[in-house]
């Protein structure tokens, strides 16, 4: 009996222990926030608001240009210095409303912004689908919670060149979408970090695979169970260590998610979300392909019944893990990304070589990989000066990073 009250005492613990604060609150616009009162903005119209613009007011904050996408959810607005937006937008009559806040990716600065589309400075044309492509979008910015009261302003620039409408580039999130360090909203290699990072300007993720004792695979980089990533609760030492119930029922990560299976995250990548590229770094090098091909497998099959473009690549990111490829029966044609040599990428035919950004831009074997119908990403990647360098100069596929805004920026101002 003493025991088991020591162990309840512990659950409990588990469930309302306190953690230090991990997160840089999401700033709300409250009484004042008008999306929910707008109608959507159509499909069809929606591309008419991408591309470059030019800052008017708020350059000495943002910088000169800011590129404005579309994402499966609202609108991101990136800047060159990290800075970027989540923002939403609707219509009421021919007045485009855009709200949201905006966060700088490398420090706690964040806050509210409020703009607008009026009738003749493009709302129209928006709202119709019709008309010259002049817009302005005037507003402000806050910070914090506080209301919007310092100018913020651009003015519609220029499409997207031909150079980024044609490259099939992609932009791949570290950590299924964002690291907790940066104190985002929801905790990485989790399902929730999947459903927010196209907020950020992502197009793919990487995702760390571990197994189980019982052999379920599923998502979490570090090799233990630690408060960095999870909370305070009565398991600790090696997360393989343990079955899978034991995981599940008694781990949650630092904002309270469950650690998913990689199945149902990578299903929710294919039902839920519009990424196209999915990177499977291997944590778990022992007999583990025999577990994550198969799923991998099924995933590529759901996805392929659902009409969705989704690449599913296996990461080789050491020899143990080579190895346990290659023990797998027509391994050749296991779609993987090997993190090698060109001649390991040659030796199990993977579809895509993933050097360390370190190493340079290697345009010489980026195009020997291109020639053999290979792909090539870099890994990983976060300095802004660096990812300018290698996206003005390299002749990669995609990069992989802790701050996808930053690559979006940088990808979609090419000339």
């Amino acid at each position: 009996m003493k025991y088991r009250i020591l162990f309840f005492a512990g659950f409990l613990l588990f469930l309302f222990g306190c953690n230090k604060d991990n997160l840089v609150p999401i700033p709300s616009a409250g009484p004042n926030a008008i999306i929910d009162e707008t109608l959507p903005i159509k499909m069809l119209s929606r591309p008419l608001m991408e591309g470059v613009y030019r800052v008017i007011s708020g350059s000495s904050m943002f910088g000169g240009t800011v590129v404005v996408k579309w994402n499966r959810t609202g609108l991101s607005f990136s800047c060159y210095n990290g800075i970027h937006f989540v923002m939403e937008a609707g219509h009421l009559d021919s007045v485009v409303f855009i709200q949201g806040y905006w966060r700088d990716g490398y420090s706690d600065a964040t806050g509210l912004c409020s703009m607008e589309i009026k009738k003749a400075e493009g709302g129209s044309m928006i709202v119709s689908g019709n008309g010259t492509q002049k817009i302005l979008i005037r507003g402000a910015f806050g910070n914090g919670n506080g209301i919007p009261d310092q100018a913020f302003s651009l003015e519609y620039m220029r499409p997207f060149s031909d150079k980024v409408k044609n490259a099939n580039f992609y932009i791949l999130a570290h950590r299924a979408g964002g690291r907790t360090s940066d104190r985002l909203p929801v905790s990485e290699n989790s399902i929730e970090m999947i459903n927010f990072t196209e907020k950020l300007g992502s197009t793919g993720v990487e995702v760390d695979v571990r197994l189980s004792s019982d052999g379920v695979a599923f998502i979490y980089h570090d090799p233990d169970i630690n408060t960095r990533l999870t909370k305070k609760g009565p398991l600790a030492g090696p997360i393989s260590d343990y079955n899978w119930l034991t995981i599940s029922s008694f781990v949650r990560l630092i904002h309270g998610e469950k650690i998913p299976t990689l199945e149902d995250a990578l299903n929710f990548v294919v039902d839920s979300t519009l990424l196209r590229f999915v990177y499977l770094d291997m944590k778990a090098s022992k007999e583990a392909m025999a577990v994550v091909v198969p799923i991998q497998q099924r995933v590529l099959q759901r996805a392929k019944n659902k009409g969705r473009d989704l690449m599913v690549v296996v990461g080789i990111p050491s020899s143990a893990v080579l190895e346990d490829l290659m023990t797998y029966p027509d391994y050749q044609n296991i779609p993987s990304l090997c993190e090698l040599t060109v001649d390991d990428v040659k030796k199990v035919n993977s579809k895509v070589w993933a050097p360390r950004w370190t190493l340079g831009t290697q345009n010489d074997l980026v195009q020997q990989m291109h020639k053999e119908g290979r792909l090539a990403v870099c890994w990983t990647i976060d300095s802004p000066l660096w990812i300018q360098n290698y996206l003005n100069n390299g002749l990669f596929d995609g990069l992989l990073t802790n701050f996808p805004y930053v690559a979006a920026y940088y990808h979609y101002i090419q000339e």
